[in-house]
């Protein structure tokens, strides 16, 4: 339900606006002037405040001010006499969406209010597609004929309307956040917002204020105030990849909101109720983490209603053709270029690969294979070229190489163990790249050097 706010130091005008309003239901807050407005303001968050211009102390400019200060996407309405139009159009220069001259109709107010609320659904449409800039396709990027994977593809199916939340479980690359858009895209709550955060690349000081929402002032840096992502999901989907890696205290909120469908942003005072579905994803067994204690029995339990686990990719890799196929023509399709050809023997080599990336390193892969194509066709040789694998097998820790008679290929060694660590460092990681540079003990830019020297792409700063 949207919440609007009726600011007017007139009664009569303030209840008809409210009993209007009401009846076409919206939730409507109510303020005697401006001054109690910029207060009703720093404790909650409106889709619309509906303001007359001319008011004591503290008049419809000023709260203009405060609403764009404290809640930039928030809408506002001018309402004015005729005789102070003009001030209506500076207002709009201001930030304000529209005004409404007195005495006016009520068919025109609620014609000027559903378009100003529509203006505010878009804005907040737009933000939620630029965070995601994923495909809404239900199972057009599940790939997968072996049984492991038509199991995933039962469970998804049957499960998807249902309002139970969901624990998806599986090794880092294997498609978590894909099966979650599945579920989502295959559910009544399709048409509404499926929001995704990865709980394990946001700090925890910063990670509850993303999750809940802030209100200006609450820390250091809360310049505004901030809807939180549940309260953005609010009738759809909430995904929390890596739930394992969330700390105590964030636990204990996560549990709050799942049990009572409520929360509180941070430096709030008001709780705020939603519905939604919560998708969560680990690669990390849970059942281990509640015995040894680092994360919460109730809150797994929560979590793990339905649950589902994706199988590796070394344990299908019957699907890898498929898969090589899928992202052949997309990369293609994406590049402008024609699609490469694989030569049986390439194909043997990404069958007998290890794929500890999983999905993710095929994904890669067949990435650079298209990049890197220049007649069209792909050889075995190219394919191991590409591979993040060593040329040779390192030697044990202080013990030194045998240099036969035929030699050694000295730079394809060290090249081969270098792709070995930056890719072990990037997978315990979890993709993130100021950690594995750390764990290699280098700075940035010359962990981002090496990177690109082996065309190894994907991850997150």
């Amino acid at each position: 339900m949207e919440k609007i706010l009726v600011v007017d130091d007139e009664q009569s005008l303030r209840e008809v606006l409210s009993i209007m309003l009401k009846r076409a239901g919206y939730a409507v807050t109510s303020a005697t002037g401006g001054e109690e407005a910029v207060e009703l303001l720093q404790k909650e968050i409106y889709d619309l405040v509906i303001t007359d211009l001319r008011m004591p102390k503290v008049d419809g400019m000023e709260v203009l001010s405060a609403v764009k200060s404290v809640s930039p996407e928030t809408v506002v309405l001018i309402i004015t006499a005729f005789a102070s139009a003009d001030s209506a159009v500076e207002a709009m220069k201001q930030g304000a969406y529209d005004y409404l001259t007195k005495p006016f109709q009520v068919d025109e107010v609620q014609l000027i209010i559903r378009n100003a609320l529509e203006k505010r659904r878009l804005t907040t449409e737009n933000m939620i597609l630029k965070r995601e800039m994923a495909s809404q396709s239900s199972f057009a990027q599940l790939v997968g004929q072996s049984d492991a994977m038509q199991k995933v593809f039962e469970v998804v199916r049957k499960v998807a309307d249902s309002k139970s939340n969901v624990l998806i479980c599986g090794e880092s690359g294997t498609g978590k956040e894909l099966v979650a858009r599945a579920i989502h895209y295959n559910s009544a709550r399709s048409a509404l917002p499926f929001v995704a955060v990865n709980c394990s690349a946001v700090p925890e000081t910063l990670l509850e204020s993303e999750l809940f929402g802030h209100m200006k002032g609450s820390f250091t840096g809360a310049i505004a105030n901030k809807a939180g992502l549940f309260e953005i999901a609010n009738g759809g989907t909430i995904f929390l990849d890596e739930i394992g890696d969330t700390t105590p205290t964030i636990q204990v909120k996560l549990l709050r909101v799942i049990q009572e469908r409520e929360f509180r942003r941070v430096g709030g005072s008001q709780d705020i109720k939603v519905d939604v579905r919560v998708v969560a994803a680990t690669n990390k067994d849970l059942e281990k983490a509640v015995a040894d204690g680092s994360f919460r029995e109730d809150l797994y339990y929560r979590l793990d209603v339905i649950p589902i686990k994706l199988p590796p990719l070394r344990m299908r890799t019957g699907d890898i053709p498929l898969l090589v196929n899928h992202f052949l023509e997309r990369f293609a399709q994406e590049s402008g270029k024609s699609r490469p050809s694989l030569s049986s023997d390439a194909m043997q080599v990404l069958l007998e690969h290890e794929w500890r990336g999983n999905v993710r390193e095929l994904e890669n892969l067949i990435e650079r294979v298209v990049a890197f194509s220049v007649d069209g066709s792909v050889t075995d040789v190219d394919v191991r070229g590409w591979l993040h694998r060593p040329l040779a097998p390192p030697p044990a820790q202080g013990m030194p190489l045998d240099l036969t008679d035929e030699g050694v290929d000295l730079e394809g060694l060290i090249n081969g163990i270098e792709k070995d660590l930056l890719l072990k460092a990037l997978e315990r990681s979890k993709w993130v790249k100021k950690k594995a540079a750390r764990m290699l003990r280098l700075n940035t830019r010359s962990f981002r050097y090496r990177l690109e020297k082996y065309a190894i792409k994907g991850g997150r700063d």
